[in-house]
């Protein structure tokens, strides 16, 4: 019975992971969009800009306790609070960390902003990607993102703190 219950609560601690592995919808498309990236990224006459409005849904998503696969205000993981934000503001993208990586294009860091993503690896065990976070400013070349952690739920953290730091692979534009 111990060795059961050891090995539930130890398989149950290597599966905690913002990488959500599994697919928990496929509702995402692919558009036809034509204008270029920075197109879509730029404000016209004053409008807020998807960027803007991918983020401002995010950041409604605050406080929500973590929940491996969820994406709903009870709890979300970190690709399903990415995923969420982008699907609410009609913007398709993939629904794993993994999928998110596979789209938009890479970009330097001194190129990031508001609506990029950013992305992580937090383990050993679970391939090269398993965590993302959106980025929600970026001030003075401090860049502050948007994510669900095991530890705190959907907070926003600066990319210098050096866990953050240390974990990062990689920024891409997606919009």
């Amino acid at each position: 019975m111990i060795r059961k219950l050891l090995f539930v609560c130890l398989f149950s601690f290597l599966m905690i992971s913002c990488g959500a592995s599994k697919n928990v919808s496929s509702t995402y498309k692919k558009t036809t969009d034509t204008r270029t990236l920075s197109e879509k990224n730029t404000s016209i006459s004053g409008e807020a800009s998807i960027a803007d409005k991918v983020v401002w849904t995010a950041v409604t998503y605050k406080g929500v306790p973590y929940r491996f696969g969820g994406m709903t205000k009870k709890g979300m993981d970190c690709s399903g609070l990415i995923f969420t934000s982008f699907q609410q503001r009609n913007v398709p993208i993939g629904r794993t960390s993994y999928e998110m990586y596979a789209q938009g294009i890479s970009i330097p860091l001194r190129e990031v902003q508001r609506g990029d993503l950013l992305f992580f690896k937090t383990s050993r065990k679970r391939g090269k990607i398993n965590h993302v976070g959106l980025v929600t400013s970026v001030t003075n070349g401090d860049i502050r993102f948007i994510h669900s952690t095991t530890s705190k739920g959907v907070i926003v953290t600066s990319l210098y703190e050096s866990y953050w730091k240390r974990a990062f692979i990689k920024a891409k534009r997606v919009l």
